[in-house]
């Protein structure tokens, strides 16, 4: 069983859980739009002020689903199924729709 984010410890037993890489590639679950400014702190406006982003759950390849950003450049293009790559870091996960290139890798 995969979880995101890693843990210590197993969800479902308690007993003891090992990292694993994650491929990154998968399709969207579900997503809504943010369609007002989160609470301040922790969130900063932009230099340009708030504009409305879409969010939603990732499903990877090994079956995990993480909420994510999507980063879209028109929100009418959005359609649950659509293959993304997901990227993680420092903060709040990100998913892009994947290129033909990213398929083929």
């Amino acid at each position: 069983m995969a979880v995101y984010p890693a843990d210590d410890a197993c969800p479902r037993c308690g007993g003891p859980a090992y990292p694993a890489a994650l491929s990154g590639a998968g399709t969207l679950w579900t997503w809504t739009v943010q369609r007002y400014a989160p609470k301040s702190p922790p969130y900063h406006a932009p230099p340009g002020g708030f504009v409305p982003f879409a969010l939603g759950y990732v499903e990877l390849e090994e079956g995990v689903r993480v909420a994510a950003v999507l980063e879209v450049d028109d929100l009418e293009e959005v359609r649950i199924g659509m293959p993304l790559t997901l990227t993680v870091g420092d903060g709040v996960p990100r998913a892009h729709a994947t290129t033909d290139c990213e398929e083929g890798s």
